[in-house]
């Protein structure tokens, strides 16, 4: 949870709630789309408003005639729910175009019995001409009304004052002295859809933080979603599935997609989590290699082991190993939701990873290291001539990022570099993190090793 006060923004499909959301944080946090329902987990977002440090909630579309029928609709609406549940205030979003709608009615019948208090943002309101014209009817809503457009900015300032001076005036500030929890790890959650990602979150938490559904395709957006558990914290980034890309003719899920890459790419560990039904595919081999080309930190996770007897195991991790020789140095954590069999490992696994990638190795260690390794297995004689190495640094971490330089960087073949990286990783215990090496020519001779 946020540890400002919570606005939880509510409305029917379509009326420009995640539009709204990404002005008032002035970023794109959630995918916008002419589609309605594109949103369907709750997303946070931080933002300043009147000075004041708040936390606002995009909710999906409430569509109070859906049954019991569609489990993605009930997700939805018990997802605003608790988003309402939890806020301390709401701001509830209609189309200042269409008028008052049924739907918009029963929507703030609803947020009455709720007793927080409610501001209703009037959007699509273009301009200030349009201001009592397009709210006029609003009023019979029975909640204050702030003309906006999400779209153009117009209203968006006095709105956001508003949100501090009006709904939040009730709320007190959490004590200064209070110790901070410390930032923590962002790990995403990445893979096909139907592969597990949100049950994996939701069982981690202990609650049903993102909507399941035997549809594929369920999470459309990065969701993000905080846990504090022994004095740390953890972001769980619930992505959307990733498909073949000759599948993807929606729009919509292109971006979907797209977001999920680059999510992946910028967290702290990437969690692939792959279906033991399906197995190791070609296209996890894609996400393999994009996050190994990236230097992402990442584990591997193989769910739904629960529909394999002990003998059918042993030949899936068998399977499962020879599959993943590409990226030997990748944690392999085999789970299930269902009997919770491996889950806890996934957050030490993360810490382990993330430890590894700051290791710093002193220059004059790695250099007498190394020159024992390399006169054990010379560099093999290529066209009469053999890569001589002068010096080895280690320029960063976060991955570990390694420089040798030699007279010829053609010289050294990949077999070779496959040695060497070994070496690395054996001798300095880099087990699980990604790692950099790099090789500079150097005509300079006389360097010598520490």
């Amino acid at each position: 949870m946020p540890r400002y006060p919570v606005i939880a923004i509510v409305g029917r499909p379509n009326v420009g709630k995640s539009t709204l959301f990404n002005r008032l944080l002035g970023k794109n946090v959630a995918i916008t789309h002419d589609r309605s329902g594109v949103t369907r987990d709750r997303i946070y977002g931080e933002g300043t408003f009147g000075g004041r440090r708040v936390a606002l909630v995009d909710t999906g579309g409430l569509e109070m005639e859906f049954a019991g029928d569609d489990p993605i609709s009930d997700g939805i609406m018990a997802q605003a729910r608790e988003a309402v549940w939890e806020a301390a205030a709401i701001l509830m979003v209609v189309d200042g175009r269409e008028g008052v709608m049924p739907l918009d009615e029963r929507v703030a019948a609803t947020l009455r019995k709720s007793g927080k208090p409610v501001l209703v943002a009037v959007n699509k309101v273009d301009g200030p001409e349009l201001d009592q014209h397009l709210t006029a009817e609003f009023h019979a809503l029975g909640f204050p009304l702030a003309p906006v457009s999400a779209a153009h900015g117009h209203g968006v300032a006095d709105l956001k004052e508003r949100l501090e001076s009006e709904l939040l005036a009730h709320v007190v500030e959490e004590d200064e002295n209070e110790p901070e929890v410390e930032r923590g790890l962002r790990i995403a959650f990445l893979g096909k859809p139907n592969a597990g990602k949100s049950s994996i979150v939701n069982a981690i938490l202990g609650e049903a933080r993102c909507i399941v559904s035997p549809e594929a395709g369920t999470t459309r957006d990065a969701v993000d979603v905080t846990l504090e558990r022994k004095g740390k914290r953890y972001t769980f980034v619930d992505t959307a599935g990733v498909r073949k890309r000759a599948r993807i003719d929606d729009s919509l899920e292109r971006f979907s997609v797209t977001r999920a890459l680059t999510t992946a790419k910028r967290a702290d560990v990437a969690v692939l989590v792959i279906d033991a039904e399906q197995g190791v595919n070609v296209q996890d081999k894609k996400l393999l290699s994009f996050i190994e080309g990236e230097k992402t930190p990442f584990m591997v996770v193989i769910n739904k082991v629960d529909l394999f007897e002990r003998e059918e195991r042993k030949k899936l991790k068998k399977a499962v190993e020879e599959e993943l020789r590409m990226v030997g140095h990748a944690p392999v954590l085999f789970t299930s939701t269902v009997t919770g069999e491996g889950l806890s490992k996934i957050l030490s696994t993360a810490e382990k990873i993330t430890a590894e990638c700051d290791i710093r190795i002193p220059t004059g260690e790695l250099n007498r290291a190394m020159r024992e390794a390399l006169a054990r297995y010379q560099a093999p004689v290529i066209k009469r001539r053999r890569a001589k190495f002068y010096y080895l640094t280690q320029v960063e971490t976060n991955p570990p990022t390694f420089v040798f330089f030699v007279n010829n960087p053609e010289l050294v073949k990949d077999s070779y570099k496959k040695y060497l990286e070994k070496t690395l990783r054996k001798l300095f215990g880099i087990g699980t993190a990604p790692i950099r090496i790099h090789y500079r020519a150097s005509r300079d001779s006389e360097q010598k090793w520490e």
